[in-house]
């Protein structure tokens, strides 16, 4: 439930748009599981005391410049005035299902994008997400959502420079190597997923997406004109009121020097 405020004598709802970390939380494929342990505990030592140890790539993170370049910005260079401001959540919802892909025209068909928003897709695949509804990991990570090639030049025409999705990757999953993912399995899926998304979509579009200009999208063609972006979005961000509204978006990276990416509290603020 949001939390109602005030603030600068304006009374506003809070909605947390982040999925929770946790050791349950999937990590991307070949990274470290998160790790959370006490090293001291209230009866031996007087207090209680926890050690982490993680890769950021897991649970609601913003991703830098740094992850893809190395002479991108890390997260301390990322201007705190950027990370936070007006915003819109379009949601995508109810034309997301396996393997979809968004547009730019699917987002303008309902609401209006201004230059310099902060923008967040509502595509619904939170629900698959670990601690969604109808949790489905395989799904989750290797069906989600993600951006047709037209999302790239639409972002920097829009000054769009922080975006988010509720997906695992703002990147279609045929511009990630999840052929690799899971070993000899990994490949398995890989055929599935194509096999799937040639019977939605046809094989011109399939030998698009698979096309190596396309690897990685959105963060080898964004990441050099600080567009960045925000994954495993969740939390309220399918609450009714939110959807196709304007909204004042905050997304605070934890500050770490030299860090290419970031674990990030996203809150959308109401009037």
């Amino acid at each position: 439930m949001p939390y109602e405020v005030e603030i600068l004598g304006k009374k506003v709802k809070m909605y947390d748009l982040s999925q929770p970390l946790g050791i349950h939380a999937p990590f991307w494929p070949y990274y470290p599981p998160f790790e959370m342990y006490y090293i001291k505990r209230k009866p031996e030592h007087g207090v209680n005391a926890q050690y982490i140890k993680s890769a950021f790539h897991i649970g609601c993170h913003l991703d830098c410049p740094r992850h893809f370049m190395s002479s991108g910005k890390t997260v301390d260079q990322w201007p705190i005035g950027w990370c936070a401001g007006p915003g819109v959540i379009v949601d995508l919802s109810d034309e997301m299902d396996d393997l979809a892909v968004y547009t730019p025209k699917m987002i303008e068909d309902r609401v209006e994008v201004r230059e310099g928003d902060i923008l967040i897709l509502h595509t619904g695949w939170w629900r698959y997400a670990w601690c969604g509804p109808e949790a489905d990991e395989e799904r989750y990570i290797h069906r989600h959502p993600g951006a047709h090639p037209d999302m790239v030049e639409w972002l920097k025409k829009k000054k769009i420079h922080i975006w988010g999705v509720d997906c695992v990757s703002t990147d279609h999953p045929l511009c990630l190597p999840i052929g690799r993912w899971l070993g000899k399995g990994g490949l398995e899926i890989h055929q599935r997923v194509k096999d799937l998304f040639e019977k939605k979509y046809g094989k011109e579009m399939l030998e698009m997406m698979l096309s190596p200009e396309y690897y990685q999208l959105t963060h080898n063609k964004l990441f050099p004109y600080d567009c960045v972006h925000l994954e495993n979005l969740g939390g309220e961000i399918g609450a009714p009121e939110l959807q196709n509204k304007r909204v004042t978006i905050f997304c605070l990276p934890i500050l770490i020097e030299g860090a290419e990416s970031a674990w990030t509290r996203v809150v959308a603020l109401l009037e």
